[in-house]
């Protein structure tokens, strides 16, 4: 579907470490994003999804089987920080989206630094991932996906924090967003 509906294209595949535990950050448009994430990085990926997701019989079952783990928005969340980190030790690759909610146009401009206190706590590489195009995969009123040109950029691997230090961990969440929006300044 990515590539034959969604004319796909994914850049930078070979940056995706096989195996071994990956805290994967991007930015967030669209419903669609965790899927076609999961997808381009060839490789499962658990997301932390809003609880009210899980409230809806079909769609709960369809997001648990792609690894998502409900989290309650607004607070510090333990539960979901708990499973956050029980993935990670068994080696997953875990997504985070780092404005922790949808943008109108995919672009970073809140970031929050919980993810990478994770990738601290769990001493887990960070690999920054570019979502282009699919806030407009579902327009107002439509529940039909429209047939949209998608590109996804993956950048290179950047190391763990080395300490869970509120200006390191600040530092390094201006790092990743800085990345996440030059590449999706490149466009398709």
């Amino acid at each position: 579907m990515l590539h034959a509906y969604f004319r796909g294209q994914i850049h930078g595949t070979e940056n995706v470490p096989k195996s071994g535990s990956l805290l994967i950050v991007s930015n967030h448009a669209s419903y669609f994003d965790p899927p076609i994430v999961s997808n381009c990085v060839r490789r499962p990926v658990a997301y932390m999804a809003k609880e009210e997701l899980f409230k809806i019989p079909v769609l709960a079952q369809a997001i648990k089987l792609y690894g998502a783990y409900p989290v309650s928005r607004g607070s510090a969340d333990r539960n979901a920080i708990r499973s956050a980190l029980e993935y990670l030790d068994k080696g997953w690759a875990v997504g985070v989206f780092l404005e922790g909610t949808r943008t109108p146009d995919g672009r970073i401009t809140d970031p929050k630094r919980g993810a990478l206190l994770l990738a601290a706590k769990a001493k887990a590489p960070i690999l920054p991932v570019s979502v282009w195009g699919t806030e407009k995969i579902l327009q107002k009123g439509s529940f039909l996906p429209r047939a949209v040109p998608i590109t996804v950029r993956i950048g290179n691997l950047i190391d763990a924090p080395s300490s869970t230090n509120k200006e390191e961990l600040e530092a390094l969440t201006q790092k990743c967003a800085t990345v996440i929006n030059e590449m999706h300044d490149l466009g398709r």
